[in-house]
């Protein structure tokens, strides 16, 4: 997987994101220092970009506005799942809809149609519509296995505001990345440092 690059730094991978492409759809779009945002699929270039980047699409698939969209509502759908597990709170339940929706999207084999003059045929779903519905629909299924596997005790947000990014604690690590670890451990010794004698 590719770092996420905006204003010149990089942002390598969450930890989790290599084994669950659900957790890297979540982590798509991050709140950075300095009020900035970076958002991986915030146009069909970029969607079609991460896509192919993550073995869900053929490079140049070809999406559309109206294919990221549906990218991003699942990402904000799983992102409130996660959030909803890592607080320890219900699901709402437009979200497991939406999971399971994306889920059973795809058909099996190709659907039955009725012309009025050839009668009836089977077909596929346009190309890029079913190149999307595959891979929303696994998307939502690694959500649904990340959200009952095992590795869901695991799941945290990142511990360095403002990052958003979710991550598979390891250890004692509570960063998505080295950076944002530097970036709390900094933000603490600030913070210590500018206490007055009363508040310590």
């Amino acid at each position: 997987m590719k770092e996420i690059v905006t204003g010149g730094l990089a942002l390598p991978p969450a930890p989790g994101e290599e084994r669950y492409p659900s957790l890297a759809l979540a982590n798509s779009a991050v709140a950075l220092p300095g009020g900035q945002f970076a958002d991986l699929l915030g146009t069909p270039a970029a969607a079609d970009r991460w896509l192919g980047d993550h073995g869900l699409a053929p490079a140049d698939a070809g999406m559309q506005e109206m294919c990221a969209a549906q990218l991003r509502s699942l990402r904000e759908q799983v992102r409130t799942l996660l959030a909803s597990r890592v607080a320890g709170l219900p699901a709402l339940p437009a979200a497991i809809r939406a999971v399971n929706d994306a889920m059973t999207r795809v058909p099996t084999a190709p659907l039955l149609h009725w012309d009025e003059k050839s009668g009836p045929y089977r077909a596929t779903p346009h190309p890029t519509t079913q190149i999307l519905d595959h891979a929303l629909a696994a998307l939502a299924s690694d959500a649904a296995d990340l959200l009952t596997s095992p590795d869901a005790e695991r799941l945290i947000a990142c511990g360095s505001p403002p990052c958003s990014r979710y991550v598979l604690r390891h250890g004692r690590r509570h960063w998505c990345s080295t950076r944002c670890g530097d970036r709390a451990r900094a933000a603490r010794a600030y913070a210590r440092r500018t206490q007055t004698p009363g508040e310590q």
